[in-house]
């Protein structure tokens, strides 16, 4: 009798354990949104549209209860319109997301730590100058190591903070975040960046074009390089492609080529760009995003983004573009 009694209450004990195990939901309300809206959760890390899940409104109303793949998860809300959105990290509670008196960027959140802290940030960085927003995030990532925000933040802005205060910053980070896939992305730079600054000699790099063949920046040796740094999705670089175009043609001939590095993670959309922007240069990918190896690198912060490498292989200018460009060109290959 006391084993059937205990087997019973050892029975009740998993019953509860396993009821406290927390899924997540996200319930939200919102203001002037029309019957039948569809409201959906892209994955915000994701280039192009990484649909998650997707629900309608009603009564300015929605719920999700998606099955997250991972907890913390950084996604983008938005309606199908795109003129609400907003940006927010997803924990495995009880969530809710309040835009009834406000719209979706300034909604009220509830039911996430990671979220309330990224939404901290994101206020305290409101109306200052990009340098102080710069100061700010670093004592975030100081004041917060165990976060993902820190290691997100970190990912983000380690070019424009430099190899030495990204690895200072790193360091302090907790085990957890160090090994996320921000952690991976950081850590990849730390080991990659080298000094390519103007003056000093490329440095080379090796990596697949678009039929699958690895090619190197030093296979053009000799030669006067514009090393470019693009993506499909970017729209400053699709309109100065034009530019570029012409550029190229009028100095091809006279010992001048474009080395262009995608941070495209889609094949099919990079090679569609290259086609329908008629760039008839070398390209390659390694499509790993704004964790590409050659961005990494170089340092690059933001795309579209160049440098110009004489016959000798020196760095002699950084983002030259359109007539600029011409100009020092003409000056270099007369």
């Amino acid at each position: 009798m006391k084993l059937v009694a205990l087997g019973i209450f050892l029975l009740l004990i998993t019953s509860c354990n396993e009821r406290t195990d927390t899924e997540f939901s996200l319930t939200g309300k919102t203001n002037g949104i029309e019957n039948g809206t569809w409201v959906y959760l892209d994955n915000a890390d994701s280039q192009s549209v990484d649909l998650i899940d997707s629900t309608l409104v009603e009564n300015n109303a929605f719920v999700f209860k998606t099955k997250l793949t991972n907890s913390p998860l950084h996604v983008v809300i938005r309606t199908n319109d795109d003129s609400n959105y907003r940006f927010l990290w997803l924990e495995n509670n009880a969530m809710a997301f309040d835009a009834s008196l406000t719209d979706f960027e300034n909604a009220i959140v509830t039911g996430s730590n990671e979220e309330n802290l990224g939404q901290k940030l994101r206020k305290e960085l409101e109306n200052l100058s990009e340098e102080n927003q710069r100061k700010k995030e670093i004592e975030f990532i100081q004041k917060h190591p165990n976060s993902i925000v820190s290691v997100e933040t970190l990912s983000t802005y380690s070019t424009t903070f430099g190899k030495k205060e990204t690895k200072e910053l790193f360091d302090q980070l907790s085990e957890k975040n160090k090994t996320s896939k921000y952690g991976k992305i950081i850590e990849t730079y730390i080991k990659l960046n080298d000094v390519a600054e103007i003056g000093q000699h490329f440095i080379d790099f090796e990596m697949n074009d678009k039929n699958g063949n690895s090619i190197k920046l030093s296979d053009l040796k000799g030669k006067t390089i514009l090393l470019e740094f693009w993506a499909s999705w970017c729209a400053p670089c699709r309109k100065e492609n034009p530019n570029l175009v012409k550029t190229y043609n009028r100095f091809k001939t006279k010992g001048f080529e474009i080395f262009a590095v995608s941070l495209d993670e889609n094949k099919e959309k990079w090679i569609k760009a290259i086609e329908k922007d008629k760039l008839n240069w070398y390209h390659v990918n390694d499509f790993k995003g704004n964790g590409s190896k050659a961005s990494l690198i170089y340092g690059v912060e933001g795309i579209p983004d160049s440098f110009l490498i004489d016959q000798n292989g020196k760095i002699i200018a950084r983002d030259l573009r359109g007539e600029e460009l011409n100009e020092k060109l003409t000056e270099l290959l007369k």
